[in-house]
């Protein structure tokens, strides 16, 4: 075994450190719950009657309290491609809950937004508060208090983060997460994305757009690019919750069908009543977290994921600071190129090795805790094996040696490049984050006067009307979270894109966020404090020189009265009202700063 790269070692101590009064009293009310025994033992017999009244021959079985009962929290909706496939897990799952001898119930449902529908429109303020709104429906689900082990299934951007703070809330039971997969490679996401910036530039009209969105967004699964989906996929390997190489298994397989299974079964296994008790709360330590992180960085993940893994990490006890991230990200290879940081997909990805050769390579070089406990096992090296249906059998062999292509997936020893896909930037305009995995080098550093703006129209609107003629950076405030809500900007992208195209220096500095699927335009995001705070933003004015150095990880102005200025004030009641904004404004008062997850419920 590898012995543990220093600076991963280093930084999990400081975790540890930091985290030590909070984690020890999450810990101590996990094992007060667990320690109360098989949780249905203390319903009345009322309380148990209303709890199985409608499951026709399994009532004698959940009442005797002798077989493990499983809940499932399913996040299913028709919306979402990438949850479409949950319609029908709830009856496999009983199926293979039967055949293991243990019973199942659906404990509750969770809401599921889709940000390629919201982006750009007003729907899209409440997608972040979304994550915790799930985070309580779950807990709703799971309030019932009947379960000893429970199933989540969830894919997408805010749900699966907002699922862990459940399962870590639940801490006492175990917890396996479902995926459903990603959709079968459709048109290829470069391509896609040239269309969009010719229609952004006039070049093509709505009809030819629309055709290349549906040629690529064409069937049940998740996106195939590797935005925050697919990233909260990975990281579900790398912290342990999927069975190993579950992640990108496409939707409606034999193969994804059994693993669904395999999950059931796994569950079942794992809970207070057998003899392989794995609660969710002990799976999910610093130690997991640094791996997800390691993996964020390795894989050059999505933005969001500094968002939420933060987020995630409170709800177990766990204080992640964003240095943690740069560090590791200073640590750790970049090994994939997955658009936008490539023109490859996740099918490609999965299909040149995937997660187990990947998995394989860090734990080989000493860039991932070895001995994290896993739903799978003790220590990660089940997770460099992937499965295989051999003779109609679900099983585990050992994965790739080699990327089957090292266009797309390359080893730890000759990556992509030395270091990790995001930066930290910090400076006299404050403290954020930068995606560097899909910005060329020659962008890391920009440096041109600033214009600013207060809203996404504004910035289409100064393009529509050719105002950007020379090196800029764009500056978008009164984006953060209690603004209003902390919209993905993805929309800008085209138009970003456009300008960076025409020979110009451009960089995007807010306190908002990107979407995953950005990335090749340089952007200092998450910029804390926000400007609603009265954070430096607010005292930028058009004209300053703004230098954004992702070399350096600075992200400052030179302006000479700066510190001086007063800041400016927006008015922002337009973002009180509309589209279920009203009912946010209690999201919007409590919510915590970005970098410390952006959190309402943590």
């Amino acid at each position: 075994m590898s012995q543990l790269h220093s600076a991963i070692d280093r930084v999990t101590d400081r975790i540890r450190a930091r985290s030590e009064t909070a984690r020890a009293a999450y810990l101590a009310r996990l094992r007060g719950a667990a320690g109360n025994g098989p949780v249905r033992a203390h319903l009345s017999c009322g309380n148990q009657a209303h709890a199985y009244a409608a499951m026709e021959g399994q009532k004698e079985a959940l009442a005797a309290g002798r077989l493990a009962n499983l809940g499932i929290i399913t996040a299913y909706n028709d919306m979402l491609s990438a949850h479409r496939p949950f319609e029908t897990y709830p009856d496999l799952i009983r199926r293979a809950a039967a055949a293991a001898g243990v019973t199942v119930q659906v404990a509750g449902g969770v809401p599921a937004m889709c940000d390629g529908v919201t982006q750009g429109q007003p729907g899209m303020e409440l997608s972040l508060f979304s994550r915790d709104v799930i985070a309580l429906a779950a807990g709703v689900g799971l309030s019932h208090n009947c379960f000893d082990a429970a199933l989540y299934l969830g894919v997408c951007d805010k749900i699966v983060p907002g699922l862990i703070i459940a399962a870590a809330t639940f801490g006492h039971i175990p917890a396996v997460f479902v995926p459903a997969g990603p959709m079968t490679s459709g048109l290829p996401n470069d391509e896609k994305s040239r269309i969009r910036n010719a229609y952004a530039n006039g070049e093509v009209g709505r009809d030819a757009l629309m055709a290349a969105e549906m040629a690529s967004y064409h069937g049940a699964g998740t996106c195939t690019f590797y935005g925050t989906a697919n990233t909260n996929q990975m990281l579900m390997e790398f912290m342990g919750l999927h069975l190993p190489g579950a992640s990108f298994v496409n939707p409606n397989t034999p193969l994804r069908d059994a693993l669904t299974t395999a999950a059931v079964e796994k569950a079942a296994q794992i809970t207070a009543l057998g003899n392989d008790f794995r609660p969710a709360g002990e799976i999910l330590d610093e130690r997991a977290y640094v791996n997800g992180i390691v993996g964020l960085m390795a894989t050059g993940g999505s933005t969001n994921l500094v968002l939420h893994l933060p987020a995630m990490a409170r709800a177990s006890g766990v204080l992640l600071d964003l240095q943690d991230f740069d560090d590791i990200s200073a640590a750790v290879p970049l090994m994939a190129k997955v658009y936008p940081n490539g023109i490859a997909d996740v099918n490609h990805f999965h299909a040149a090795g995937g997660l187990p050769y990947m998995i394989g390579q860090l734990l080989d070089a000493g860039l991932l805790h070895p001995d994290s406990k896993t739903v799978a096992g003790d220590g990660l090296a089940a997770y460099r094996n992937e499965p295989k249906l051999l003779d109609g059998q679900l099983t585990w062999v050992e994965g790739p040696a080699q990327s089957l292509n090292e266009k797309i997936l390359r080893p730890a020893s000759d990556p992509f490049q030395s270091t990790g896909g995001l930066r930290q930037l910090v400076g006299n305009l404050g403290r954020g984050v930068i995606k560097v995995s899909a910005v060329a080098p020659e962008r890391h550093i920009v440096e041109a006067p600033a214009r600013v703006f207060h809203s996404q129209e504004a910035v289409k609107a100064a393009f529509k009307a050719g105002e950007f003629t020379s090196d800029v950076v764009i500056v978008l405030r009164f984006q953060g979270p209690q603004a209003n809500g902390m919209p993905e900007l993805h929309s800008l992208t085209p138009l970003l894109t456009i300008l960076q195209d025409r020979g110009h220096k451009v960089a995007l500095v807010t306190d908002g966020r990107m979407s995953g699927a950005s990335g090749k335009v340089p952007s200092a995001i998450h910029v804390s404090p926000e400007a609603a705070l009265g954070g430096p933003l607010a005292r930028l004015r058009d004209g300053d020189l703004v230098r954004l150095d992702a070399v350096a990880g600075t992200l400052s102005s030179p302006a000479p009265d700066f510190t001086a200025r007063e800041a400016v004030v927006a008015d922002l009641t337009a973002n009180k009202h509309g589209i279920g904004r009203e009912l946010f404004e209690v999201f919007r008062r409590n919510v915590g700063t970005s970098e410390t997850g952006a959190g309402v419920v943590v």
